[in-house]
Protein backbone atom coordinates (compact mmCIF):
# COMPACT_ATOMS: atom_id res chain seq x y z
CA UNK A 1 0.00 0.00 0.00
CA UNK A 2 2.10 3.16 0.95
CA UNK A 3 5.55 1.14 1.06
CA UNK A 4 7.16 1.08 -1.93
CA UNK A 5 10.13 -1.92 -2.82
CA UNK A 6 12.70 -1.57 -5.71
CA UNK A 7 12.42 -3.27 -8.64
CA UNK A 8 15.13 -6.69 -8.86
CA UNK A 9 16.02 -4.79 -11.93
CA UNK A 10 16.32 -1.53 -10.09
CA UNK A 11 18.51 -2.82 -7.78
CA UNK A 12 21.12 -4.65 -10.94
CA UNK A 13 21.21 -1.12 -12.00
CA UNK A 14 22.33 0.33 -9.01
CA UNK A 15 24.85 -2.85 -8.53
CA UNK A 16 25.79 -2.37 -12.24
CA UNK A 17 26.50 1.44 -11.28
CA UNK A 18 28.81 0.64 -7.94
CA UNK A 19 30.87 -1.71 -10.20
CA UNK A 20 31.16 0.92 -12.59
CA UNK A 21 31.97 3.17 -10.08
CA UNK A 22 34.77 1.29 -8.74
CA UNK A 23 36.15 -0.14 -12.24
CA UNK A 24 36.51 3.86 -12.91
CA UNK A 25 38.08 4.68 -9.65
CA UNK A 26 41.03 2.31 -9.88
CA UNK A 27 41.59 3.52 -13.54
CA UNK A 28 41.36 7.23 -12.12
CA UNK A 29 44.26 6.07 -10.07
CA UNK A 30 46.34 4.17 -12.52
CA UNK A 31 45.62 7.84 -14.50
CA UNK A 32 46.79 9.85 -11.87
CA UNK A 33 50.33 7.55 -11.08
CA UNK A 34 51.33 9.02 -14.56
CA UNK A 35 51.94 12.20 -13.18
CA UNK A 36 54.09 10.77 -10.52
CA UNK A 37 57.60 11.53 -10.21
CA UNK A 38 58.56 7.92 -9.96
CA UNK A 39 57.41 4.71 -11.44
CA UNK A 40 54.10 2.90 -10.41
CA UNK A 41 53.51 -0.69 -12.23
CA UNK A 42 49.78 -0.19 -12.84
CA UNK A 43 49.00 -4.09 -12.20
CA UNK A 44 50.23 -3.83 -8.57
CA UNK A 45 48.34 -0.91 -8.45
CA UNK A 46 45.36 -2.14 -9.06
CA UNK A 47 45.83 -4.98 -6.41
CA UNK A 48 46.51 -2.53 -3.63
CA UNK A 49 44.10 -0.15 -4.48
CA UNK A 50 41.03 -2.85 -5.07
CA UNK A 51 39.98 -3.16 -1.30
CA UNK A 52 40.54 0.74 -0.62
CA UNK A 53 38.79 1.48 -3.26
CA UNK A 54 35.95 -1.10 -2.46
CA UNK A 55 35.58 0.51 0.68
CA UNK A 56 35.37 4.09 -0.79
CA UNK A 57 32.87 3.35 -3.34
CA UNK A 58 30.37 1.33 -1.12
CA UNK A 59 30.33 4.54 0.84
CA UNK A 60 29.57 6.98 -1.95
CA UNK A 61 27.16 4.66 -3.34
CA UNK A 62 25.20 3.80 -0.32
CA UNK A 63 25.05 8.03 0.01
CA UNK A 64 23.92 8.82 -3.23
CA UNK A 65 22.15 5.64 -4.34
CA UNK A 66 20.49 4.60 -1.25
CA UNK A 67 19.04 7.89 -0.63
CA UNK A 68 15.04 7.55 0.44
CA UNK A 69 13.62 9.44 -2.26
CA UNK A 70 10.44 10.60 -0.43
CA UNK A 71 13.15 12.92 1.74
CA UNK A 72 14.19 14.65 -1.56
CA UNK A 73 10.28 14.86 -1.60
CA UNK A 74 10.16 16.53 2.28
CA UNK A 75 12.71 19.08 1.09
CA UNK A 76 10.62 19.88 -2.40
CA UNK A 77 7.57 20.32 -0.06
CA UNK A 78 9.26 22.39 2.67
CA UNK A 79 10.71 24.90 -0.52
CA UNK A 80 6.89 25.27 -2.00
CA UNK A 81 5.18 28.29 -1.40
CA UNK A 82 1.63 26.50 0.69
CA UNK A 83 -1.00 27.26 -1.96
CA UNK A 84 -4.80 27.83 -1.14
CA UNK A 85 -7.34 25.31 0.41
CA UNK A 86 -8.97 24.91 -2.47
CA UNK A 87 -6.16 23.36 -4.55
CA UNK A 88 -4.39 21.73 -1.90
CA UNK A 89 -7.30 19.12 -2.00
CA UNK A 90 -6.96 18.73 -5.37
CA UNK A 91 -3.16 18.74 -5.68
CA UNK A 92 -2.97 16.32 -2.69
CA UNK A 93 -5.65 13.63 -3.89
CA UNK A 94 -3.63 13.55 -7.37
CA UNK A 95 -0.01 13.47 -5.91
CA UNK A 96 -0.60 10.94 -2.77
CA UNK A 97 1.34 8.42 -4.43
CA UNK A 98 4.25 9.16 -6.73
CA UNK A 99 5.67 7.10 -8.73
CA UNK A 100 8.51 4.92 -7.60
CA UNK A 101 9.97 4.32 -11.06
CA UNK A 102 10.01 8.27 -11.36
CA UNK A 103 12.19 8.58 -8.14
CA UNK A 104 14.25 5.80 -8.95
CA UNK A 105 14.94 7.42 -12.32
CA UNK A 106 15.83 10.64 -11.32
CA UNK A 107 17.55 9.11 -8.06
CA UNK A 108 19.92 6.70 -10.66
CA UNK A 109 20.01 9.87 -12.47
CA UNK A 110 22.24 12.13 -10.41
CA UNK A 111 24.16 9.52 -8.84
CA UNK A 112 25.49 9.33 -12.92
CA UNK A 113 26.31 12.65 -13.29
CA UNK A 114 27.98 12.55 -10.09
CA UNK A 115 29.80 9.83 -10.86
CA UNK A 116 30.93 11.50 -14.27
CA UNK A 117 31.60 14.64 -12.31
CA UNK A 118 34.50 13.21 -10.13
CA UNK A 119 36.30 10.65 -12.79
CA UNK A 120 35.85 13.82 -15.71
CA UNK A 121 39.51 14.13 -16.93
CA UNK A 122 42.13 16.28 -15.42
CA UNK A 123 43.45 18.17 -18.01
CA UNK A 124 46.84 19.40 -17.34
CA UNK A 125 48.86 22.23 -18.91
CA UNK A 126 52.34 20.75 -19.61
CA UNK A 127 54.18 23.73 -17.25
CA UNK A 128 51.86 22.13 -14.72
CA UNK A 129 53.13 17.96 -15.26
CA UNK A 130 56.89 19.35 -15.78
CA UNK A 131 56.46 20.90 -12.20
CA UNK A 132 55.50 18.15 -10.98
CA UNK A 133 57.80 15.63 -12.16
CA UNK A 134 60.45 17.75 -11.20
CA UNK A 135 59.33 17.96 -7.52
CA UNK A 136 60.92 20.68 -6.54
CA UNK A 137 64.47 20.34 -8.21
CA UNK A 138 66.08 23.77 -8.95
CA UNK A 139 69.10 22.40 -11.55
CA UNK A 140 69.44 19.96 -14.05
CA UNK A 141 71.85 18.37 -15.65
CA UNK A 142 71.49 16.79 -18.88
CA UNK A 143 73.55 14.76 -21.46
CA UNK A 144 73.43 15.76 -25.28
CA UNK A 145 73.58 12.35 -26.85
CA UNK A 146 70.71 10.38 -27.20
CA UNK A 147 68.45 12.46 -25.30
CA UNK A 148 68.67 15.96 -26.78
CA UNK A 149 70.64 14.79 -30.09
CA UNK A 150 69.17 12.11 -32.99
CA UNK A 151 72.92 11.27 -32.65
CA UNK A 152 74.31 8.93 -29.83
CA UNK A 153 77.90 8.61 -30.22
CA UNK A 154 80.74 11.14 -30.32
CA UNK A 155 82.01 9.61 -33.40
CA UNK A 156 78.80 10.63 -35.16
CA UNK A 157 79.59 14.17 -34.22
CA UNK A 158 82.66 14.39 -36.20
CA UNK A 159 79.91 14.35 -39.74
CA UNK A 160 76.48 15.77 -38.45
CA UNK A 161 74.72 17.18 -35.48
CA UNK A 162 70.70 17.03 -35.29
CA UNK A 163 68.38 18.38 -32.31
CA UNK A 164 65.38 16.50 -31.60
CA UNK A 165 62.34 19.11 -32.64
CA UNK A 166 60.22 16.66 -29.97
CA UNK A 167 61.92 17.57 -27.11
CA UNK A 168 62.31 21.37 -27.36
CA UNK A 169 59.00 22.16 -25.91
CA UNK A 170 59.60 20.27 -23.06
CA UNK A 171 63.45 21.31 -22.31
CA UNK A 172 62.25 24.93 -22.36
CA UNK A 173 59.68 24.62 -19.88
CA UNK A 174 62.39 22.78 -17.29
CA UNK A 175 64.89 25.72 -18.19
CA UNK A 176 61.39 28.42 -16.83
CA UNK A 177 61.96 26.18 -13.48
CA UNK A 178 65.75 25.04 -13.28
CA UNK A 179 68.84 25.77 -13.95
CA UNK A 180 70.06 23.69 -16.82
CA UNK A 181 73.49 22.64 -17.73
CA UNK A 182 73.80 20.49 -21.26
CA UNK A 183 76.82 18.22 -21.86
CA UNK A 184 79.01 16.10 -23.72
CA UNK A 185 81.83 14.22 -24.72
CA UNK A 186 83.82 14.99 -27.85
CA UNK A 187 86.50 14.09 -29.67
CA UNK A 188 87.37 17.15 -31.46
CA UNK A 189 86.90 21.17 -31.11
CA UNK A 190 85.06 20.65 -34.48
CA UNK A 191 82.24 18.56 -32.81
CA UNK A 192 81.40 20.81 -30.28
CA UNK A 193 80.95 23.67 -32.76
CA UNK A 194 78.69 21.71 -34.78
CA UNK A 195 76.40 20.93 -32.00
CA UNK A 196 76.72 24.76 -30.50
CA UNK A 197 75.59 25.44 -34.17
CA UNK A 198 73.11 23.54 -34.35
CA UNK A 199 71.46 24.04 -31.01
CA UNK A 200 71.28 27.86 -32.00
CA UNK A 201 69.89 26.93 -35.07
CA UNK A 202 66.90 24.72 -33.59
CA UNK A 203 65.91 27.60 -31.10
CA UNK A 204 67.23 26.19 -27.62
CA UNK A 205 68.90 29.58 -26.76
CA UNK A 206 65.71 31.45 -27.51
CA UNK A 207 64.73 30.35 -24.09
CA UNK A 208 66.26 33.02 -20.82
CA UNK A 209 67.41 29.39 -18.81
CA UNK A 210 68.97 27.99 -21.60
CA UNK A 211 72.47 29.33 -22.64
CA UNK A 212 75.55 28.57 -24.80
CA UNK A 213 77.96 29.44 -22.13
CA UNK A 214 75.69 25.97 -19.70
CA UNK A 215 76.90 24.14 -22.66
CA UNK A 216 79.53 21.80 -21.13
CA UNK A 217 82.14 19.60 -22.96
CA UNK A 218 84.66 17.15 -22.36
CA UNK A 219 87.26 14.52 -23.57
CA UNK A 220 86.08 11.55 -21.40
CA UNK A 221 83.31 9.89 -20.01
CA UNK A 222 85.07 10.60 -16.25
CA UNK A 223 84.72 14.35 -17.51
CA UNK A 224 81.23 14.20 -17.46
CA UNK A 225 80.53 12.36 -14.14
CA UNK A 226 83.01 15.40 -12.65
CA UNK A 227 81.29 18.30 -14.41
CA UNK A 228 77.95 16.77 -12.88
CA UNK A 229 79.17 16.28 -9.50
CA UNK A 230 80.60 19.36 -9.43
CA UNK A 231 77.13 21.33 -10.29
CA UNK A 232 75.34 18.96 -7.79
CA UNK A 233 72.33 19.07 -9.48
CA UNK A 234 68.84 18.11 -9.05
CA UNK A 235 68.55 16.26 -11.31
CA UNK A 236 70.35 14.27 -13.82
CA UNK A 237 69.72 12.79 -17.34
CA UNK A 238 71.51 10.70 -18.93
CA UNK A 239 71.33 7.35 -22.02
CA UNK A 240 74.62 5.98 -20.32
CA UNK A 241 73.60 2.79 -18.02
CA UNK A 242 77.32 3.01 -16.30
CA UNK A 243 76.73 6.50 -15.76
CA UNK A 244 73.69 6.44 -14.49
CA UNK A 245 74.75 3.71 -11.67
CA UNK A 246 77.80 5.36 -11.10
CA UNK A 247 76.15 8.82 -9.98
CA UNK A 248 73.26 7.28 -8.61
CA UNK A 249 74.50 7.75 -4.72
CA UNK A 250 75.08 10.94 -5.24
CA UNK A 251 72.67 12.76 -7.13
CA UNK A 252 68.85 13.35 -5.52
CA UNK A 253 67.14 12.05 -9.06
CA UNK A 254 68.20 10.87 -12.24
CA UNK A 255 66.47 9.93 -15.40
CA UNK A 256 67.81 7.52 -17.94
CA UNK A 257 66.55 7.82 -20.94
CA UNK A 258 66.94 4.65 -23.07
CA UNK A 259 64.55 3.40 -26.27
CA UNK A 260 64.37 -0.07 -24.51
CA UNK A 261 62.96 -1.07 -21.26
CA UNK A 262 65.77 -1.10 -18.84
CA UNK A 263 66.09 -2.18 -14.99
CA UNK A 264 66.06 0.11 -12.24
CA UNK A 265 69.25 0.50 -10.21
CA UNK A 266 67.83 2.33 -7.22
CA UNK A 267 65.23 3.95 -6.05
CA UNK A 268 66.02 7.53 -7.17
CA UNK A 269 66.81 6.26 -10.68
CA UNK A 270 63.26 6.51 -13.30
CA UNK A 271 63.74 5.80 -16.87
CA UNK A 272 61.47 6.55 -19.91
CA UNK A 273 62.16 6.08 -23.82
CA UNK A 274 62.27 9.87 -23.80
CA UNK A 275 62.98 13.40 -22.44
CA UNK A 276 59.49 14.36 -23.53
CA UNK A 277 57.72 11.46 -22.76
CA UNK A 278 58.72 11.55 -19.33
CA UNK A 279 58.46 15.16 -18.44
CA UNK A 280 55.36 15.39 -20.77
CA UNK A 281 53.69 12.50 -19.59
CA UNK A 282 52.91 11.20 -22.99
CA UNK A 283 53.83 7.56 -21.73
CA UNK A 284 54.77 5.47 -18.62
CA UNK A 285 58.05 3.51 -18.26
Amino acid sequence: MGGSASSPSTNQGKDDDLADLIHRFIDSLADYSDLLPFSVDRQKLRSYTTLAALAITLILAWKILRSPPHETQRRQRRRATPPSSSTTTGRTSSSANPSTDVCSSSGDSRAQDAINHFFQPVNLTLEQIVRHKLNEGRKVTCRLLGVVLEETIPEELQEKVTVRSSVLEVLHEIAKFCDVYLMERILDDESGERVLSALSEAGVFTSGGLMKEKVLFCGTENGRISFVRQLEPDWHIDSNSEIIQQLARFIKYELHVSPERVERVATNVYSSTSLENFFGGLDQR
